[in-house]
């Protein structure tokens, strides 16, 4: 479900003083913080009111400032109207935390009706800045809260926000113990969080308000959390032992996320370096999407984009990993350059997100200009990733086979050999991962690809073949495929996908002269080069992709496949939602990324770290339940064909 257009709020730049005031009284104080984070390895606070964000800053001041504070600290934050940067910064230009309020400022993200994944103070404080209404927003988040904030107008005027079914929604999303404060005193706010299972009392308010509000969470029954809901069971050890199996940018990009959740990961993969067999391309894209139906497919590849863009900038501008984040050229096929403009305008999307380039192709066609889009080498931002510490590689090592013992895995070599025995198993390894999952039933099909590598020596030159003078590419261009200016002068071109290679039992490995003459007419059709050169003297690369039916990876908790069948019989357990699909604990997913591994990997690395930890998930509860591998059983429940 889509929160819809994104609204900017017209902005009031009253002293920041006095709202920082309320919020250490308030929230703060009626939550009991921050002595209650103490020694906690992981504490969440929702706030159902960003503002500009003074609750958030006086929190991670808190926070800072607290010698036993928790080792990480999560606040989910809903802001409807949320406002444009340069207001944020006149708002907090004297703001009395100059220096949270200039990093809240540098890093506030482009206004997409989209969960926003924010880190601060190297990854310890994580801001999840949802842009939508609350009553849109608090049934697709996936958390357990520690403290509310329940922040906003009095009742009367935004009954929205404050009516008895969103009051029932906390009860999902509160923790054992968890606590709540409002500036509100009104009754049917009371009563409302009393029937959702708090025990509600006054507090003495900050003047003028003589009362507020805090409530504590007791209910008398509590509902477990669905089987796709659940993090991995403890295993009474400090922390999870936990291996990652591939590591391509499935892989890396997961080991990546649970490093940075304190997790230790050894990582396997049968090749001897980073990037595997599927990540080796010398560059690839990394761009968002606009389409006219804001599903599941458009919404996913936004968020995740705006995701890898926040994470890969700073990498690419350090020189860190070749490549480029200046944006990207995506022609459009279906819609001329009004029909275009009329899209973004219907949808509200910032032009920091996307823009309508008229004109920008051969023949006058029209393309997306993507602002935060580029391309990156797969293999080194792998490496990047990999390098990171509380991450283990084990290159040269191939994962044969998995065998459950005592709660833990096994993994096993061909020789049945005990590689490893850990607490849980994220499969990142593309095609091999179904085998090892043992669910051969997913809907993947494996498609061969190949790149065509035209090189900037000059004429001439010792094993170059002669070429006309080469276009100069500022930005990435795709349409229908693609082509790229790498940072020694060489062109990567690519895109070919022919049916007779989908699913072949029989992967052909060899380069193929007519797809690279394929991809030099694409180039001629993208830039207008009029050159000719001879395919049988230029090199390339082949690779697979894995892709499911749907276009979407599979991402998330393994299902049990100890079900008879996969079909609820009468009287059985719910199957007709994925999250309610048992799982294999302790056994999860991360593949079928298709020709979109860049721009998807690091946000699907985020979601399957936090599906293990029990942190707030950083996508919305659709989105979850539309990557999810057990899509496929409920479809086929719904169906009835199963």
């Amino acid at each position: 479900m889509s929160w819809g257009p994104v609204q900017p709020a017209r902005i009031d730049f009253s002293d920041a003083r006095a709202p920082l005031a309320q919020a250490a009284h308030v929230h703060l104080g009626g939550n009991g913080l921050p002595g209650r984070w103490a020694g906690r390895a992981h504490f969440v606070v929702l706030d159902t009111g960003f503002g500009l964000g003074h609750n958030f800053l006086a929190t991670w001041d808190a926070w800072q400032q607290d010698p036993q504070r928790c080792a990480r600290l999560s606040v989910i934050s809903i802001a409807r109207h949320p406002p444009l940067a340069a207001d944020l910064a006149c708002a907090h230009a004297n703001s009395p935390l100059p220096a949270l309020a200039a990093e809240l400022v540098a890093q506030w993200p482009v206004l997409t009706p989209d969960l926003h994944c924010i880190d601060f103070d190297s990854g310890r404080v994580r801001l999840l800045l949802a842009l939508g209404g609350v009553a849109q927003v608090l049934p697709e988040l996936v958390a357990s809260v520690d403290a509310f904030y329940l922040d906003g107008l009095a009742p009367a005027q935004q009954p929205d926000r404050w009516d008895a079914r969103q009051l029932r929604g906390l009860h999902r999303l509160a923790a054992p113990g968890a606590t709540l404060a409002t500036r509100s005193v009104a009754g049917s706010l009371r009563q409302g969080l009393q029937a959702a299972g708090f025990e509600v009392h006054p507090a003495p308010g900050l003047p003028p308000p003589r009362e507020m509000t805090v409530a504590r969470f007791a209910p008398r029954v509590r509902a477990a959390a669905p089987p796709g809901r659940r993090p991995l069971a403890s295993t009474g050890a400090a922390s999870p032992q936990v291996a990652v199996i591939g590591a391509g940018l499935a892989g890396a990009a997961v080991a990546r996320a649970l490093a940075a959740q304190g997790v230790a990961v050894q990582i396997f993969d049968r090749q001897p370096g980073p990037a595997g067999e599927t990540s080796g391309n010398p560059g690839g894209l990394f761009h968002g999407i606009v389409h006219g139906h804001d599903g599941p497919h458009a919404r996913w590849l936004r968020a995740a984009a705006l995701h890898t863009e926040r994470l890969l900038r700073p990498l690419i501008e350090a020189g860190a990993v070749p490549g480029s984040i200046a944006g990207l050229l995506r022609g459009e096929q279906a819609l001329d350059a009004a029909a275009m403009a009329a899209l973004l305008q219907r949808q509200a999307l910032p032009a920091a997100y996307a823009q309508v380039r008229t004109a920008a192709l051969p023949g006058g066609r029209p393309a997306w200009f993507y602002p935060g889009g580029g391309w990156v080498s797969p293999a080194a931002l792998c490496a990047a990733w990999l390098a990171g510490d509380g991450i283990a590689p084990r290159y040269g090592c191939a994962v044969h086979r998995l065998q459950p013992s005592a709660g833990r895995w096994r993994l096993l070599d061909q020789a049945g050999q005990v590689l490893a025995e850990v607490d849980a198993v994220l499969l990142c390894n593309a095609a091999d991962a179904a085998r090892l999952a043992g669910l051969p039933g997913w809907p993947l099909q494996q498609r061969r690809g190949q790149t065509t590598l035209l090189p900037a020596g000059l004429p001439g030159a010792p094993g170059l073949p002669l070429l006309p003078l080469l276009p100069l590419l500022p930005l990435p261009i795709a349409d229908g495929g693609y082509a790229l200016q790498l940072v020694d002068g060489r062109l990567l071109c690519g895109g070919v996908s022919q049916a007779e290679d989908r699913d072949s039992q029989q992967p052909d490995g060899a380069l193929r002269e007519a797809d690279h003459a394929a991809h030099l007419a694409t180039l001629r059709r993208l830039t207008g080069w009029a050159g000719t050169v001879d395919p049988a003297r230029l090199q390339g690369r082949v690779g697979w992709r894995l892709q499911a039916d749907d276009r979407l990876p599979l991402l998330g908790a393994v299902p049990d496949i100890t079900l008879p069948g996969s079909a609820a019989a009468p009287g059985s357990q719910r199957l007709d939602q994925p999250r309610f699909v048992p799982r294999q604990p302790g056994l999860y997913v991360f593949t079928a990324l298709g020709s979109r591994g860049i721009t998807q990997a690091a946000l699907g690395g985020e979601i399957l770290a936090a599906w293990l930890t029990g942190a707030p998930m950083p996508a919305p509860a659709s989105l979850l339940d539309a990557l999810d591998p057990a899509r496929f059983i409920a479809r086929a429940v719904r169906a009835g064909k199963a």
